[in-house]
Formats: structure tokens, C-alpha cells, sequence
């Protein structure tokens, strides 16, 4: 084993230039990272430092801190779901069910109906934050369900917390999601959206939660688990994998919130995987369109990249990576093909450098199985012996 420990932080969506078949989804020529800096510059030091802006050809740095490349996507989908299993050793070959284009069907609905006791209204494709403006007031009228979806495959579901409680909420969102294993209406993800406030000024809470579904097989994760390392969720890892493999879940409220408890638990003493997702540069600025926002996001992450190294140990490796990309500058809201940074660093690397781009996400999850010598995924390839 080279390294006692592993932190591997996903930035939701914070992809680095069009993937190879980025015309089979109709992304050519999307580049989150590449429109910020194009369109809203701001510096990144300490990222850069790690070579994470060379990626885009924004800057030719040649002494970096860490080694760099990046990673191109295999899995059949752009979403969270398809994204985070490649990275842990399954390719989704066969796309989940999306609804984008006319909402849920009436059978579906009707059964969902019948079964929570409340009535349905939206069942459109329609941004969370839009559909809860414009419905939110006669959801609290009348106590019925927000019910959506997106260009991914996912059945969101929001309520007012004062309407419906949250339990209720999320029972509801179970028996959604037990209807929805159904072949013909499977979905990957069903998420509860609760909000609060009023009419005018309505607002998401961390109350977000996620029910997907198990992975097919075994993941890396559910191979260190059996082997006796500590897999440490941070954010919604857990959700996205349904708690399969993970040993312990830590939720977040928002960015920075997941900045510090990974600070924390560099500080704990365990053995194995520390894996965690910041989801706001998808959810509040990607899908948003909202590229400040998303430049600003990315600059908080750089002003705690030197807390995170100071307090990594010697024989501790950290990697940063994206699922997807999300292009604030590209038309729509939807997630963009494309391939994703892997930022790799360790105090005792030598002579850090670029690497040859990966062919998979599921090299990372690979890397990971090799380090601590359990069972490797069926797709990737360690890069393990190029970090010296």
C-alpha cells in the first residue's frame, strides 16, 4: 500500500473541454472551466499551482505541485449518477429513463397520487428554483406535490417544509421511488426538494434527498468496505450510491460546508477512502447559467486548497475531479459532455508532472483498488506506478 489514505473530492460538473463524442450529445464545443475563465476571469493560484488551468491551455505552467490530466468518459450519459459509477468501476452501458420532453406519465402520476394521498401538480421538465417560484404558493394552498424532472433521469419531488414535514416528504419520495423501478418508468435518481419561505421569496433548503438506485455490482467502494477500510462519504456520496459501500455519511449544507468537514476529517485518524462531492458549482451555478457565480465557487475552493495540504500526512494522496461538465455559457441547463480535471497530490511526490489523459473515469476508482490492494473494478487501469 503507497498510501494509507485517499481523499478524492468531486466539483460537481466542473468539467474541462468537449469529450470525444460530444456530437452525439449535441455539447461540441462546451468547456465549463475554459467559458469561466474566457468570460469571467478571476486568478486561482493555487489551482493553478496544481496544473488545473493548464487543462484548458489558459496557462503553461511546468513546475506544478501535483501530477494533472484529465479523464474521458465512457459511460452512456452525462449525468451525477453515470458519472460517479464510472468513476467507481461501472460503465453504464444502457441509458436511465428521462422525461424531459413530456413529463411523467399519467399512469405513473395517478399511481403516485393514490399512494401519498395528495394531489400532483407541475409533472413538467423545469428548473427547481423556477417551477417552486411559480408553483410554490398553491402547493401551500392545497398540499399538493411539486413534481419535475430534467434533462438527467430523476424525479424530483418539492414541498414546503410547514406544508408537508419532512418525513412525510421523504416517504413519499420513497414509495416514488418504488414505483419507479418499474422497467418502463425507471428512473436513476428521485430526489425530495424542500423549501421554505414565501410566496415571492421561496428558498431550497439542505433537506435535499436522494434515493438512487443500487449499483448493478460491486463498486470500489463496496471492495474496500468488505475488506475492512473506512469509506467516508462527505456530501451526497451516499445518496448517489444508495449507501452501498460507504462505512460513514456526513451531509453538507452547501460548498464550504463540505470544504470543512473534509478539513476535519484530514484531522481524524482512519484508514481508507475519504470520498466527497461540492455540488453547488452544479445546482446553484452551472444549471443556473450563472457563470460569477461559478468563477466565484471555484475561487472559494482555491482559497482552501492550502488548508487542505498543510494538513494532509505524508502518506496521504488527495485527488480532485468533476462527474460531468455543466457549461454556464452553453445553451439550455443541461449537464455538458465533457472530459474532467484529475488533480493528484501527495507531500512525498517527487517530481510531479502532466500524465497521459485517462481513458476512463474508472481509472481512478482502479488506482484506488490498487493502492490498498483489494479486488480491481472490471473497467479502468491503475496509473498508480507513473506517481513517484
Amino acid at each position: 500500500m503507497k498510501f494509507n489514505r485517499i481523499f478524492l473530492i468531486v466539483c460537481d460538473s466542473l468539467g474541462v473541454g468537449e469529450a470525444k463524442d460530444a456530437d452525439k450529445f449535441n455539447d461540441v464545443g462546451a468547456s465549463t472551466l475554459g467559458h469561466i475563465l474566457e468570460y469571467n476571469p478571476i486568478d486561482y493560484p493555487n489551482l493553478e499551482k496544481m496544473g488545473f488551468l493548464n487543462l484548458v491551455n489558459y496557462k503553461n505552467v511546468l513546475n506544478t505541485d501535483s501530477y494533472y490530466t484529465k479523464a474521458h468518459p465512457k459511460a452512456n450519459g452525462k449525468d451525477t449518477l453515470t458519472g460517479h459509477l464510472e468513476m467507481m468501476g461501472i460503465r453504464t452501458l444502457i441509458p436511465f429513463k428521462t422525461f424531459t420532453e413530456t413529463g411523467f406519465p399519467k399512469e405513473l402520476i395517478h399511481e403516485l397520487e393514490q399512494k401519498s394521498g395528495r394531489k400532483v401538480i407541475g409533472n413538467c421538465n423545469a428548473s427547481g428554483t423556477e417551477i417552486i417560484e411559480k408553483l410554490g404558493k398553491e402547493q401551500m394552498e392545497t398540499g399538493s406535490l411539486i413534481v419535475y424532472t430534467s434533462a438527467d433521469s430523476v424525479l424530483q419531488i418539492a414541498a414546503h417544509e410547514d406544508v408537508i414535514p419532512l418525513n412525510e416528504l421523504y416517504k413519499i419520495c420513497e414509495i416514488a421511488r418504488e414505483l419507479t423501478l418499474k422497467n418502463e418508468w425507471k428512473v436513476g435518481r428521485v430526489i425530495a426538494r424542500p423549501y421554505i419561505g414565501q410566496p415571492g421569496n421561496f428558498i431550497r433548503t439542505a433537506n435535499r434527498h436522494d434515493y438512487a438506485l443500487d449499483p448493478v455490482s460491486d463498486t470500489v467502494l463496496d471492495n474496500l468496505k468488505n475488506s475492512g477500510y473506512d469509506v467516508y462519504s462527505i456530501g451526497k456520496i451516499s445518496d448517489i450510491f444508495n449507501n452501498c459501500g460507504i462505512t460513514r455519511s456526513t451531509k453538507t449544507k452547501d460548498n464550504l460546508d463540505g470544504i470543512n468537514k473534509i478539513i476535519d476529517t484530514i484531522k481524524e485518524d482512519f484508514k481508507g477512502l475519504c470520498f466527497a462531492n461540492l455540488n453547488d458549482f452544479d445546482s446553484k451555478y452551472g444549471h443556473r447559467r450563472n457563470i460569477k457565480g461559478y468563477a466565484e465557487a471555484i475561487k472559494e475552493l482555491d482559497n482552501y486548497i492550502p488548508i487542505i495540504k498543510e494538513n494532509l500526512r505524508d502518506d496521504d494522496l488527495l485527488i480532485i475531479t468533476a462527474d460531468h461538465g455543466n457549461d454556464p455559457s452553453f445553451r439550455g441547463t443541461d449537464h455538458t459532455r465533457e472530459n474532467v480535471p484529475v488533480l493528484i497530490y501527495s507531500k512525498s511526490f517527487k517530481e510531479p508532472k502532466k500524465l497521459d489523459d485517462l481513458e476512463c473515469f474508472s481509472d481512478i476508482g482502479a488506482l484506488i483498488a490498487n493502492n490498498f490492494n483489494v479486488k480491481m473494478p472490471e473497467v479502468g487501469k491503475s496509473f498508480l506506478d507513473k506517481l513517484i
